[in-house]
């Protein structure tokens, strides 16, 4: 299976970025043989609908499921309409997070973890 963590950093030992919409890397693994790419978040430094940006760019990788510390309601309704599970919750290394998960550890996210605009830092965007 294929699912996108954020990341932020370029490798499977960078931190889980808490963030989604502004997570600087989507790290698509393989779970079974931990084979991925990375994709630098053209959204992060966005004015605005980066969650929505950010979801299609995942959708568009291939991805089944996201692995992510938070996940907004636009991020979050795109993610769902594209068909894809989102996972919150996850902490560590991207590594760890992606262990974490094929353990059934991370909590399926029916709805967002947080309110619009987290993660936007001053002023929101």
């Amino acid at each position: 299976m294929k699912i996108a963590v954020t990341s932020t950093g370029a490798d499977l030992d960078a931190q889980v970025d808490p963030r989604f919409g502004r997570a600087q890397y989507f790290l698509i693994v393989d779970t079974d043989n931990l084979e991925f790419q990375a994709i630098e978040n053209a959204a992060a430094q966005a004015f605005g609908g980066a969650g929505v940006q950010a979801a299609q760019a995942v959708a568009s990788a291939g991805a089944e499921a996201v692995v992510t510390g938070n996940v907004g309601p636009n991020a979050h309704q795109t993610l769902s309409a594209a068909d894809l599970k989102v996972y919150v919750g996850a902490s560590g290394t991207v590594r760890e997070a992606v262990e974490a998960f094929k353990r059934g550890e991370l909590q399926a996210a029916g709805q967002p973890s947080v309110g619009p605009h987290f993660g936007a830092g001053p002023g929101g965007a």
